[in-house]
Order: C-alpha cells, then structure tokens, then sequence
C-alpha cells in the first residue's frame, strides 16, 4: 500500500503518499490507491476537511521515470499514441479535486514535476521553506501535464508561470510562498502541525457552508459577477434553512464558539 489514510479528529482526514524509498514518486499503482483513498472519502458525510502529505523526505519527486521511459520507447518505436494513457493517469491524482471538502497540502520536501501538480490541486498548501518545488518538465523533453498549465498562471500569473515553466525552474518554498504559490512557507519540521491547525480552523465552520464553499470557489473561473451572485444567493437560501445558521447567529450574539453539526 502506497496510499495511507489516518483519521486526525472529527471530521479531519490525513492522506500520505507512503512511497519514501522512491521519494513518492507517482505511478499507476499508486494513482489507483489515491482515487479509491478518495472515492471512500468522498463517500463520508462527516468528512470535512483533508490533508495530504508525503512521507520524508520528499512531497513527492514527480512520475515515475520508468513509466516516462516505456511511453517514451512505445511511442518511438510503435507509433503509440499516449493521450488516453496520460489523460487516465491525471484522472488517478486528480480525484483529489473531487473531494466535496477543502484539500490541504502539506509539502513537507521537494515536490517536483507531477508530484508540485498534485499539490496545485489542492484548495490550500503550506511548504516547507527548505523545499525545492517547480514544474520541470521543459528540462525533461516533456510538455506539462496533469494540470500543471492551467493551475499554476492562476495562482502566481502569466508572466512568472511563464518564466518559470519555460525555464522549468526550482524555487525554494519561501519564495514559492512569495510568489502565491503556497499560503505559507515554514520549517519542514512544522509543515504538517501548521497545515492540520488550519484543517482544526476549517473544521470548526460550518460543514454545510464548506462543502457549498467548494463548489462555488471552484466556479470563480468560469463565472461572471453575475453568475456569482446568483450562486451565493442560492447557497446563503439554503443556509438559511439549517441548525447550523441558527448555532452561528445564537453564538454570535452569546459571544462563544459555535459548535456546529453540519445539519
């Protein structure tokens, strides 16, 4: 087993890439246990928020350069068309997106290549400061995959993705934090007690606002003002119908901690 789930508190999941011998380097096998890891989650009312991580010392290196290999010699010496095959393999890493709830990435080490494209999937990533983090692939031949294209211009903009892309530059996680990439960068050492303290703030919302949080997040790219009103609107109609609005506004007005049950 190459994926591991623990439970962290209510409501509070951690996934673990557990590979540490290849440096969590992203397989087939291992892309199948992370889609069923979160098939089952996704499957979990009480769910709330999830934290993925990799064991030390790395987030993870990247795919699995034998796999890259034996595309690379099918395609050359048989005519192979691999689009299928790749788009079957982001499939696997990016069920993480599925997840009705916030997705936290711990990147406690380097993250290179697929292994950073796994966590720019993420809702959220705290970086180890230390860590070395970039999207490689132009220095491997490889166009980006996985996402990686698309997720990281929106996070640090067109002109440094660009640069950084076209290079296939490392940084160090202190100035991918700079750059947007990460909400924080902190020593590897604390990288998974910061990143499960913000699971702890996150998990203390309200589950139904979170869950339709998520949805209407992912939706900013694709909406108007307009349309994201008219979300909100329908959201905030169906929070009006909930025990946890009446929890928030009675503890609002008694000056305590709500203590929300996600109904």
């Amino acid at each position: 087993m190459v994926v591991k789930v623990d439970r962290e508190g209510d409501g509070i999941a951690l996934v673990t890439l557990d590979d540490p011998d290849r440096r969590n380097a992203m397989g087939v096998e291992m892309g199948d246990e992370l889609a069923a890891r979160c098939a089952d989650l996704a499957a979990d009312d009480e769910l709330r928020v999830v934290v993925l991580t990799g064991a030390p010392p790395a987030f993870s290196a990247g795919g699995d350069l034998g796999m890259l290999e034996t595309l690379a010699r099918r395609t050359r010496d048989e005519g192979f068309d691999a689009s299928d095959t790749m788009r079957a393999f982001y499939r696997r890493f990016l069920a993480i997106r599925d997840l009705p709830v916030p997705v936290i990435a711990a990147i406690n080490g380097h993250a290179v290549g697929a292994g950073l494209c796994v966590a720019l999937a993420a809702d959220i990533r705290i970086v180890a400061a230390e860590a070395k983090v970039g999207l490689n692939f132009s220095r491997l031949g490889l166009h980006p995959g996985m996402g990686g294209s698309w997720f990281l211009p929106r996070l640090i903009g067109a002109q440094r993705a660009a640069d950084w892309l076209y290079t296939g530059r490392l940084v160090t996680g202190i100035q991918a934090a700079d750059a947007g990439l990460a909400l924080e960068a902190v020593p590897a050492a604390d990288v998974l007690a910061t990143a499960l303290a913000l699971a702890e703030d996150i998990a203390a919302s309200s589950p139904v606002v979170v869950r339709q949080l998520k949805t209407t997040l992912a939706m900013v790219d694709d909406s108007d003002l307009d349309g994201a009103v008219e979300r909100e609107a329908a959201c905030q109609a169906i929070s009006y119908g909930t025990d946890d609005l009446v929890e928030g506004l009675a503890a609002a007005r008694e000056r305590r901690d709500p203590r929300f049950t996600g109904r």
